[in-house]
């Protein structure tokens, strides 16, 4: 099942499909939680309100509890058993969560967040730390366990690089810098590249990268002998992405920034990643985004979340040095000031010495 949302939404999707959990920007903090084993796929009774606003949310694999990340830090988890049940603080951070992702078998919870860091933590008590993944140099904005290698875990950060990691270990794998070429013409790219989803796709072991503000697309193969990724492709798109996800038949659909043109079809033929323009399903999605475009409208041109992560770094060694020498002509100043002042003061002295004789 392929799910898109737009930038600033959060879905997640359950192993057997049937459940898909949505935190929305404008839903009061609020989870919801829909039921897809029938044909309208009607919302549940279940509606969460968080302390702040979720930033990302996952559901284990048992099916059995919604993972909730806010920008303060924190994960909670909500029950899927027993529907009505508050939510549970489950860990914390001193720095805004920006993801969160199970392991295959439910054992670990593992979370990265504004100030560079991965934690992997045993899912039934959190509060035992197994391992930190560290390397990147900026926040680590996406996190993914490979379907394929249960033990590796894939993660994006804004200093521009996809990192590979045995994250029991906490040992690093693989860095890869994603500015090391243009699409088109081969040149570095200066600007430092965020990442704002990974997906990846069993059959093939294909790995998706969306590009935050960038409109492109990075292919990627993970291969499971070297486990290593290998880049295959490049996609560059007309207009900035908003997501991606695989569909089951090896699609890959991409939602963009584009009123005429706002959900695209990928398929891998012939070895190469290609737009798909002829296809009823897609024709069929087309409509039904366009028939629902309005509440879309506020999302168009947007900033990027991510800008406001960057650590801000100021170069006052010149101010420091100028306000320096400020000072010091300053007290050179006073010890002339001082110095006439006692000199006169001599003088004076002097000359009424010289009236009394």
């Amino acid at each position: 099942m392929a799910m898109l949302a737009v930038c600033g939404d959060e879905v997640a999707v359950s192993v057997g499909c049937m459940l898909i959990a949505v935190s929305l920007q404008g839903s009061n903090r609020r989870p919801f939680l829909y039921d897809c084993s029938t044909v309208e796929r009607k919302p549940l009774d279940y509606k969460r309100t968080v302390v702040r606003r979720c930033s990302s949310l996952t559901i284990t694999h048992s099916e059995d509890r919604i993972l909730v990340a806010d920008k303060s830090g924190d994960v909670y988890s909500f029950s899927m058993v027993e529907l009505h049940k508050k939510g549970e603080l489950e860990l914390g951070h001193l720095s805004m969560l920006l993801d969160v992702a199970v392991s295959p078998d439910d054992k670990y919870i593992i979370t990265s967040d504004r100030d560079e860091k991965i934690r992997v933590s045993l899912l039934r008590a959190p509060y035992n730390i197994i391992s930190f993944c560290l390397g990147h140099r900026e926040f680590v904005s996406r996190i993914l366990v490979l379907p394929t290698a249960g033990n590796v875990l894939l993660s994006s950060s804004g200093d521009s690089t996809l990192r590979l990691w045995k994250y029991e270990e906490g040992r690093e794998m693989q860095c890869y810098d994603l500015t090391s070429c243009s699409p088109s013409t081969g040149e570095s790219l200066e600007k430092k590249i965020a990442v704002s989803r990974i997906i990846s796709c069993c059959p093939g072991n294909f790995v998706a990268v969306l590009c935050d503000s960038i409109p492109i697309v990075y292919m990627f193969r993970f291969d499971v002998v070297s486990e290593q990724l290998i880049h295959i492709q490049t996609i560059s798109l007309e207009h900035r992405g908003w997501d991606i996800a695989f569909d089951t038949s090896l699609g890959l659909w991409v939602l963009q920034e584009d009123k005429d043109k706002i959900i695209i079809l990928y398929r891998f033929v012939e070895g190469h990643w290609q737009s798909i323009c002829e296809d009823e399903g897609l024709k069929k999605i087309s409509t039904i985004f366009q028939e629902h475009l309005t509440p879309l409208q506020e999302h168009l041109s947007g900033e990027s979340f991510y800008n406001d992560l960057y650590k801000s770094t100021y170069d006052n060694m010149a101010t420091y040095l100028s306000k320096k020498k400020e000072r010091q002509e300053q007290l050179k100043q006073r010890k002339r000031k001082h110095l006439g002042v006692d000199e006169q003061s001599k003088i004076l002295r002097t000359e009424r010495s010289s009236s009394c004789l």
